[in-house]
């Protein structure tokens, strides 16, 4: 289960990764900044966000050891950021502004770092590798960067085809998506625990 590829796994993380990026929920944000005269290059973007998932996925666990908090702990912690921002999603409540201030070039901050591959996203990695293995977990974090390319590449087209009424429907049905994936998140590791503190008590 933990060694091999498998295509369901695979589709699980890519689904809730491709959730809590919220793609349609950003492309508003993304076409703005072009608006206001601001650089979003969808290869950088994409690349900078394939390399901060990559750097965290292998590097956030040994962070986490060195406070002593374990994977199941921090994933229940992921789960309640991402139960936030799925509250934020669907009650249209806005607390990362996009600040004014901000070099031209936009592909990093504020699209990639806090947008894209914010706190929600790095955390839910981490939370998903208490449940599945590695490979599948890469392979959906870089199907997802290629997701974030192409639809940065055809944001223009996207605002014509879907319309503000599209992309906003398809923000609030991600949004009750990603609460429904907090709680599984959540249950699961709180079992683990559990059933950790249960077994030292008894030993």
């Amino acid at each position: 289960m933990f060694n091999a590829f498998n295509f369901q796994d695979f589709f699980s993380c890519f689904f809730v990764l491709f959730a809590i990026i919220d793609l349609p929920g950003s492309i508003p944000i993304v076409l703005n900044l072009r608006k206001k005269g601001k650089t979003v290059n969808s290869t950088k973007t994409a690349i900078l966000a394939l390399v901060m998932f990559f750097v965290f996925f292998y590097v956030g666990d040994a962070f986490l050891s060195l406070f002593g908090v374990d994977i199941a702990s921090f994933a229940i912690a992921g789960s309640l950021i991402i139960f936030v921002m799925a509250i934020e999603m669907i009650l249209d409540i806005e607390i990362f502004k996009s600040n004014a201030d901000a070099p031209k070039d936009s592909s990093f901050f504020p699209v990639v770092f806090p947008l894209l591959a914010g706190a929600g996203a790095l955390t839910t990695i981490l939370s998903l590798s208490s449940q599945y293995a590695s490979i599948n977990i890469l392979s959906a974090i870089m199907l997802n960067c290629v997701c974030i390319y192409i639809t940065l590449k055809i944001t223009k087209f996207l605002e014509k085809l879907l319309g503000a009424g599209g992309i906003y429907f398809m923000k609030k049905f991600f949004g009750i998506i990603l609460l429904a994936i907090s709680v599984k998140l959540f249950t699961t590791n709180m079992t683990h625990l559990i059933e950790r503190i249960l077994n030292i008590k008894i030993m």
